[in-house]
């Protein structure tokens, strides 16, 4: 049951995050805070030796003051510095965190690109009819959640969360 909990909080969370940022251009507090909390319940049911999830905490935090950072210069959303914070978590300190902060910093940059490229066909898209939501042509800021999210999925694989789970399951 824990371990499957594991394939489970973590990508739901993240789609949650991606599809709210998609359509609202927000990403709810809770889904932040249930990556956490769901850490702090399942990381030591699935095997994983406290020191370990000390670190992976502290990873977390590390990520969120470099966020903090960020955000304080107007550069990231609060909501998006909070979901990378609470999604390091998952990953500690390890190969797997510089894979997700890798993944998340090129698919940010390429929905980026796409997202003004599109922009500059907002009449276009309009004038036709084109069902799209409003964050992706009208809204001035970029829904980085998605990028968060696919980074999430790419990196989960390689995550000490899963690797401990699927320990627990031979």
């Amino acid at each position: 049951m824990i371990a499957a909990s594991v394939f489970v909080v973590f990508p739901l969370c993240l789609a949650v995050a991606a599809l709210s940022d998609l359509f609202t251009m927000t990403i709810p507090n809770r889904v932040s805070l249930i990556l956490i909390a769901a850490f702090v319940v399942i990381a030591p049911f699935s095997g994983m030796p406290l020191p370990a999830i000390g670190m992976n905490l502290l990873a977390g935090l590390i990520v969120f003051l470099a966020c903090f950072a960020l955000f304080a210069l107007n550069v990231m959303g609060g909501g998006d510095a909070k979901l990378l914070s609470a999604a390091a978590v998952w990953f500690g300190f390890n190969q797997s965190l510089l894979l997700f902060v890798a993944a998340v910093g090129v698919l940010g940059g390429l929905l980026a690109f796409f997202i003004l490229l599109l922009r500059t066909q907002t009449n276009t898209i309009l004038a036709i009819g084109l069902p799209l939501p409003n964050s992706l042509l009208l809204a001035t800021k970029i829904p980085y959640g998605i990028a968060i999210a696919i980074g999430g999925f790419i990196a989960f694989p390689s995550s000490p969360m899963l690797v401990h789970a699927l320990e627990t399951l031979k």
